[in-house]
């Protein structure tokens, strides 16, 4: 690899260390990689672990245009280097180019939405980091330019785990303190199947209002992470993937947003989107997906949060107290505390679980 790559790689490797707002870093990711691999948009965004929602994107204007017409072969249509495809292969990162042996119009989405738009050819990366998903990458390249190589290829594959470490880091970031109380009522919003808004509480005009603000959008883009679930939902993919993200907002409690297709006396469908504070299950989830909790890890944060002692832990789980207290330990130094009490309490106040 050239020197530029090397700088670049470097400068990404200290940069994965740090912690704090992932949106800063996406901006800066992206700014350091046109300087190894020059493009000419991209788009990067978080995803939820579990059901590969997006839960805030970071998008050149160029992209944002064409975004709905991309989610739509994403979730609606067969084409080449689905990102759901990419999470399970062994090299989660492909070009549009290579994957259609340089016949970029064998491809339906080049030919309906990158052509028209006046891009050519596509780089796409799920930012896999010991086999779980933490976001997307994709860079774009208009007409004129030459096509990605197999070396920039591979320069971005060799980013992947330490993109998607740095972004494990911040999916679980325990802010100093909470910036407004819990909602307590459900925020509603309905839409028309082109996602149009019909109507909306407050409460979902307020996570609105911070969804947007999270994602540097203005007030008429209907944010990314419920974007997303609706074109989940009105897939058919919703058996065996839940039109569900779980979004950390900074300052807030962990964000639940559900997606489901109504269905009444009109023939046009209708979507209903819930907003939410997560509740336990979910906040525990992604904290022992961040922290690479072990399967026995796991059972027992559980368990501490419920209140069980190590004496009650030993007897359900059939370990000794000794081995409770080594894995209680592991946990501590995974999630950054120092007893049980700090634990209870970050999670209590900071996340609301109760």
């Amino acid at each position: 690899m050239h020197t530029k790559m090397e700088t670049v790689r470097t400068t990404l490797l200290k940069l994965s260390k740090g912690k704090g707002c992932s949106y800063t870093y996406r901006r800066t990711l992206v700014k350091l990689l046109r300087q190894a691999v020059p493009f000419d948009a991209a788009c990067c965004t978080t995803v939820d672990p579990e059901s590969l929602l997006s839960t805030g994107a970071l998008t050149d204007e160029e992209v944002e245009s064409i975004h709905d017409s991309l989610f739509e072969y994403d979730y609606f249509r067969e084409d080449y280097i689905p990102y759901h495809q990419l999470v399970k292969a062994v090299d989660p990162t492909a070009t549009l180019s290579g994957a259609t042996e340089g016949q970029l119009t064998r491809s339906a989405r080049y030919r309906n939405v990158l052509s028209p738009a006046g891009f050519s050819d596509e780089l796409r990366a799920a930012l896999m980091y010991k086999g779980v998903c933490w976001g997307y990458l994709t860079l774009f390249r208009r007409f004129g330019r030459p096509l990605f190589t197999e070396e920039e290829r591979v320069f971005i594959a060799s980013l992947v785990p330490v993109i998607a470490l740095r972004l494990r880091r911040s999916s679980f970031a325990i802010p100093a303190e909470i910036e407004a109380e819990s909602e307590v009522e459900l925020g509603i919003l309905v839409l028309d199947e082109r996602l149009g808004t019909l109507s909306a509480n407050e409460v979902a005009d307020r996570w609105l209002s911070r969804l947007r603000k999270w994602e540097r959008i203005g007030g008429a883009v209907l944010p990314r992470p419920v974007r997303t679930a609706c074109f989940r939902a009105l897939s058919v993919s919703t058996t065996t993937s839940p039109a569900k993200s779980c979004v950390h907002l900074p300052g807030y409690p962990y964000l639940t947003i559900r997606a489901s297709k109504l269905h009444g006396l009109e023939h046009a469908p209708r979507l209903a989107v819930s907003f939410e504070t997560a509740g336990p299950a979910d906040t525990l989830r992604l904290l022992a997906e961040a922290c690479e909790l072990s399967e026995r890890e796991k059972q027992i944060l559980d368990a501490l949060i419920k209140g069980m002692s190590t004496k009650e832990l030993a007897l359900s789980l059939h370990i000794s107290a000794y081995t409770v207290q080594d894995h209680i330990k592991s946990i501590f130094v995974k999630t950054g505390v120092t007893s049980r009490r700090e634990l209870v309490w970050r999670l209590f106040s900071r996340f609301g679980v109760v």
